[in-house]
């Protein structure tokens, strides 16, 4: 497969997984929502960090595209400038803490460094980078909203989206032969 190919499907993947966990998230959780994109539990922050993990840039793209996607046609039809930022920062917090990670860590493309503890470390870079970006556009642009609980909802619904995600990740690597699955480093 060329490389275009391989980039064009893990951006493709990366758009399925998302929308999948953002129509499931909706499915379970709609109840735990805090304000419009901020909830206590948000399972597509786990693809976030997933498909960032696992495909790099190629993931980053495709969250950026579903990102806008959703923004402009879902969460923030009205409001275009909204739309626009957040999907930029809903893509660009998970690719920083990968490429720190990559950085600080060394980490592999093949994910073999990635320890449990670093995981659970860039987990928690996540769901905290994620919210930081998103309150400090707040803090420019809605001055007037409230943002320690904003940000501490979004941090926590991040974090055990994200877990959830992963470990569903883990478990479902967990059962294909180790065979079939040389490259997984979940």
């Amino acid at each position: 497969m060329s490389q275009l190919k391989l980039n064009l499907a893990m951006i493709a993947a990366t758009i399925v997984l998302f929308i999948a966990t953002l129509a499931l998230n909706e499915l379970l959780f709609t109840r735990l929502e805090f304000a419009s994109g901020i909830n206590w539990i948000y399972l597509p922050a786990g693809v976030r960090l997933l498909c960032t993990l696992l495909f790099g840039g190629a993931g980053a793209i495709g969250l950026l595209l579903v990102s806008w996607a959703v923004c402009f046609l879902y969460f923030f039809p009205d409001d275009m400038i909204r739309s626009f930022i957040g999907g930029i920062l809903a893509s660009a917090a998970p690719y920083l803490v990968y490429r720190i990670m990559q950085r600080h860590w060394g980490l592999l493309a093949t994910l073999q460094n990635l320890t449990p503890k670093r995981l659970l470390i860039c987990s928690l870079a996540f769901s905290l980078a994620s919210p930081l970006l998103h309150h400090l556009w707040f803090a420019f642009a809605e001055p007037q909203r409230p943002l320690l609980s904003g940000f501490l909802v979004m941090a926590t619904g991040d974090f055990v989206g994200t877990m959830i995600v992963l470990y569903t990740a883990k478990f479902i690597l967990m059962r294909i032969p180790v065979g079939a699955r040389s490259g997984a480093g979940l």
